[in-house]
């Protein structure tokens, strides 16, 4: 059995699969599946884009002035 070679992923295929896992339409297992790729690696490239659980699609927070 040969192993197989260490891959290289750019950055473009990191933030694809990034956005990919934000969209929380498929789980990371089936992620993983499609991209060929553990779901670690998905995890890791999931919170280095988007770190400490910012949500890019989410809309901005709305401030109300008080009323007097």
């Amino acid at each position: 059995m040969t192993r197989r070679k260490r891959r290289n992923h750019s950055s473009a295929f990191k933030a694809k699969v990034a956005l990919a896992a934000l969209k929380g339409e498929r789980t990371l297992a089936e992620l993983a599946e499609q991209f060929d790729v553990h779901p670690n690696q998905i995890q890791d490239w999931k919170s280095k884009r988007c770190p400490r659980g910012v949500l890019l699609s989410a809309p901005p927070a709305r401030t109300m002035a008080p009323r007097w």
